[in-house]
This record gives C-alpha cells, sequence and structure tokens, in this order.
C-alpha cells in the first residue's frame, strides 16, 4: 500500500478533521462517486473519439447557432458603444497585418527553445518571447532512450490489446488510451513535472488566490502515434478549452476572462491572470472530448524525430492578438465581399463594420465542440502565413502552448517515420482541477475513459493496464522521493504545512485533500 505524509496542523479548511491514508481515501470517493457501471449510465459521457470533439473531423458545417446567441451578443455589446468597439477593432486589425509581416518572415525560428537544463536560469529573450508568442520547447526533458522505450511499450500494449479504439478506426493514428503503463510514467515523472512548474510560473494571482502553480495536477489525454503517409487526422487551426464558453456569461464570463476585449480594449486582456480563469466553465454543454479541468498550458512529449511537414504541430503565434480577434470576429461584419472588391480591400478596416444586425453567428463556435478557426471565417488571421510549424524536436522533447492558442496538425505526415506523442498538459493545482481529479482517479481504478472523454469500458479488460501500486513503484524507481508524481494524480495527500506556501496556496491544498478523501 501506498504510505502518505502525516498533516499535523491543518489550516485555512473549516471542515477538515483529521488526515486519512490511501485506502481511506478511495473508499471514502468512491463511496460517493458511482461505480464504473453506474458512471456509464449517468456520469460517463456517450461514446466517442477525438472526431467528436470537432465539427470538422465529424462530417458537420459551420452554420449560424440558435437565436439566443443573438441575445448573447446584444448584451456584451451594452457594455460599451459600438464606436469604442470599431475603434478597437481598427487598431487590432492594424496590428494584425503589422505582426503578420513579422512571423511571415520569421517561421519556425519565432518558437522559442529552452534546454530542460537551463529551466532554472532561463534567458531574458526566452522569457520575453515566451510571454509574447505563448508557445514554448522544453529541449531533452526526458532522455531520448527513456521516450524510445514508452513508445515501443505502447506499441507492445496496444498489440496485446487488439480491442483498443482509434480514430480512425480503419488506419489508427489516435488511440482512445488513457491508462498505459508509458502514460502514467510520462505523467507522474520528475522532469515532467519540473517542466510544467516552469510554464506554469508565467502565470500570477494574488497571494490569497486558491490556486497553486507550482504543483501540478495531472490530466490524462489520449496519445497519438501517426503513421507517414496519413491525411486522415487532418485537424486544421483550432483552439481548446470550450468555443461558445468564451462568450457565455456562465462560461468565461464567470471570471470576466475577456472583458478587455469586448469593453474595446483589447490591448488590456491579459493573458497570464490565473485568478480569473478559476470559476470558468469551459465545458458547458458536455462535449466528448471538451476539457473541463484548467489546463494553463496544452502539451505534448515528443517519441519521435520529427520536422515541418512531418505530421507535427502547427501554431499561431500572434498570440494575444489573435485571441482578441476571434472573440471580436462575430460581432463584425464585410461591407463588401471579396469576390467584388479583391482580397487586400476585403481586409481593409474600412470594409468592416459592427454588425448592423445582430446575428447569432459565432464564426467558428459551435456547443460541445472544439473552437475552428479558417481563412474563410477568420480572414484577417492569415492563417496560410501565420500559422507555422515548430522546429524539428526529438524523443523527450516537450511542447507546450497556452490554452488559448491557436494550433494545427499537419495536413499530411509526409515523415519517414511515425510522428508519436503522448499528450500532457500542464494543469495548476485549483479545488476544481481536484473535483476532477477525485473523478478521474475513480475511472484510472475501474478501467474507463477519463470524466471529460467518450465512455464505455475503455481499459476496463486491457492487459498490462498498470494497478496504483504500479503507479507508486515508477514514481519510487525514477527517485521522486516527495511522492510529487502521486500527488499530481491524487494518489498521495498535498502537505499545506509546506514552508513558503502562500496562503492561497495553503487554502487550495487543503481544500483539494478534503476533495479527495484525504481528511476525515
Amino acid at each position: 500500500m501506498l504510505s502518505h505524509l502525516r498533516l499535523s496542523r491543518p489550516v485555512l479548511f473549516s471542515t477538515i478533521k483529521a488526515p486519512v491514508t490511501w485506502p481511506q481515501a478511495r473508499a471514502r470517493t468512491i463511496a460517493t462517486t458511482p461505480s464504473a457501471q453506474h458512471q456509464q449510465q449517468q456520469q460517463q459521457k456517450r461514446a466517442g473519439d477525438i472526431s467528436d470533439a470537432f465539427v470538422s473531423l465529424s462530417g458537420q458545417t459551420f452554420a449560424p447557432l440558435d437565436p439566443r446567441y443573438a441575445d448573447l451578443k446584444r448584451r456584451l455589446l451594452s457594455t460599451t458603444t459600438k464606436a469604442i468597439l470599431q475603434a478597437s477593432w481598427n487598431r487590432l486589425l492594424t496590428h494584425l497585418r503589422e505582426e503578420t509581416a513579422l512571423i511571415s518572415a520569421a517561421g519556425s525560428s519565432i518558437v522559442p527553445t529552452i534546454p530542460f537544463t537551463a529551466l532554472s536560469s532561463p534567458s531574458s529573450s526566452f522569457l520575453e518571447a515566451h510571454k509574447q508568442r505563448g508557445v514554448a520547447i522544453i529541449k531533452n526533458v526526458v532522455p531520448t532512450t527513456t521516450a524510445l522505450q514508452w513508445k515501443q511499450d505502447l506499441k507492445s500494449y496496444i498489440a496485446a490489446n487488439p480491442h483498443t479504439k482509434a480514430f480512425p478506426a480503419h488506419d489508427p493514428q489516435v488511440y482512445e488510451l488513457y491508462w498505459a503503463p508509458s502514460q502514467m510514467a510520462a505523467r507522474t515523472h520528475p522532469n515532467v513535472l519540473a517542466a510544467q512548474r516552469f510554464l506554469m510560473s508565467f502565470w500570477h494571482a494574488s497571494p490569497d488566490a486558491a490556486v497553486s502553480m507550482q504543483h501540478p495536477t495531472s490530466y490524462a489525454d489520449r496519445l497519438r502515434i501517426r503513421q507517414r503517409g496519413d491525411a486522415a487526422f487532418a485537424l486544421g487551426p483550432h483552439v481548446d478549452g470550450g468555443s461558445v464558453e468564451r462568450w457565455e456569461e456562465e462560461g468565461y464570463g464567470r471570471g470576466g476572462v475577456y472583458d478587455a476585449v469586448f469593453r474595446g480594449e483589447w490591448e488590456g486582456l491579459d493573458m497570464w491572470d490565473a485568478a480569473g480563469r478559476l470559476p470558468v466553465v469551459s465545458d458547458m454543454y458536455q462535449g466528448v472530448g471538451a476539457c473541463s479541468m484548467f489546463r494553463m498550458a496544452q502539451g505534448w512529449l515528443s517519441l519521435s524525430s520529427v520536422g515541418p511537414g512531418e505530421g507535427t504541430l502547427l501554431v499561431n503565434p500572434l498570440f494575444k492578438a489573435a485571441t482578441a480577434y476571434y472573440l471580436l470576429r462575430p460581432f463584425f461584419e464585410a461591407r463588401s465581399a471579396v469576390e467584388v472588391v479583391g482580397r487586400e480591400a476585403f481586409l481593409d478596416k474600412a470594409n468592416w463594420r459592427c454588425e448592423e444586425r445582430v446575428s447569432s453567428w459565432m464564426q467558428g463556435a459551435t456547443p460541445g465542440h472544439g473552437m475552428e478557426l479558417s481563412e474563410v471565417l477568420h480572414p484577417h488571421l492569415r492563417l496560410e502565413e501565420t500559422m507555422v510549424h515548430i522546429p524539428r524536436v526529438e524523443p523527450g522533447d516537450y511542447v507546450a502552448w497556452h490554452c488559448d492558442t491557436i494550433h494545427a496538425v499537419d495536413k499530411v505526415h509526409q515523415g519517414k517515420g511515425d510522428s508519436s506523442v503522448l499528450y500532457i498538459p500542464a494543469c495548476p493545482l485549483t479545488e476544481e482541477n481536484a473535483r476532477y481529479l477525485a473523478r478521474q482517479r475513480a475511472a484510472f481504478v475501474d478501467g474507463t475513459p477519463g470524466p471529460d472523454f467518450g465512455g464505455g469500458e475503455g481499459e476496463s479488460r486491457h492487459i498490462g493496464k498498470p494497478s496504483v501500486e504500479d503507479v507508486a513503484e515508477m514514481t519510487s524507481r525514477e527517485g521522486d522521493a516527495e511522492g510529487d508524481g502521486l500527488k499530481a494524480f491524487g494518489l498521495k495527500e498535498w502537505d499545506s504545512t509546506a514552508d513558503g506556501l502562500s496562503r492561497g496556496e495553503r487554502e487550495v491544498m487543503d481544500r483539494a485533500n478534503s476533495v479527495l478523501g484525504f481528511y476525515a
């Protein structure tokens, strides 16, 4: 059984009575969490795969939404005047034109890169570039040999379990796997956790805010083994973390995340404010694969050597300006069509005005699906020029991008080998993230998919699925003396009595321990 630190001085959370061990915590949380079968009936999402998360992959088309979205837009417009919003839009279009030229000239070199060994003393140029562009590559997070062994072990796990679901079903590229030994080893690896702490350190919150950026939590996502020549997994420019929720009062509006944009002050948007995102509801419509956890950075760990055009990632370094644009786009319309005036005149700010009659168009946003962008719906982003490939990555490199960043996948994998990654985002410790961990932990024990993903039996019958004890052995083998990997997964309690913690960090640790069943 797992052993745990004993909290001798519970603080700040009035319902705390005494710490309990993992077996007791499991009994407490499982007792209040339905069994796997009951979860399938009441808590699990419907069965599905990654194609269900995106309109473009599921064969649907974009169209105006329910009329209530026109009402939503009117409410947002009531916070400012059309003149103020128009002036903000005009400034944004000017900025986008200037930035597009810079990005087009720089290409992949605009993506900042840093060795894992330099995380304790990053250069000022890296810090500035990452804050401005919202994307980073951390080299050599785990040894190449380790990453390649994880890939081989994944292939063996899949071969031993031919009933594993994948997309596309006839030629698998993305697997509906969450609990493979390699995935669990990577998520709990000390170096991966250290990289996540570094990435989350760019965010800020007041000392009283109930969030900790130095204590990662683990989100169990899928994996990709994309084969050479594949063109099916051609996911275009998109943003995760919800779609229409970004405008909804009960979505991102709960934290006022984008209020500056809707007031006509897009320059004041703070992309690194953690506190405003704590109350956000990013999955209001129970979309299959829609993330309900607060992920500060999307990320994946490379298991292959891949470069541009070889089934890799593309990102949009416009970052804040792109975010402001896709938020404002539904409020504006062209005076004249591109077919009439030509592309440059069409894009000119003089050709764009606030909608005269507010529509229910939410360009690229559909309830229950991810936010998607295109040249037709978002012409000023000039996606053909501003979507750039990340530089070549090697096995063991960690690629991360801010949760609002537009990203895409190569349309065709033209490389010579497979393009394989483990999807591992960077998530802070928050009370809501801890609530998700409790559900995710139960799913892990049962072998069913993570709570955000398509339901069904998952890996409950899979040969070689690791147990709690196996995960403890993995972390011990990697020298994780403090059990940070176990804590991140909800298998060990947080120590809120440790030195150097802010009031908010102590509070969120105690809340999380209570939610996870570690306090009697």
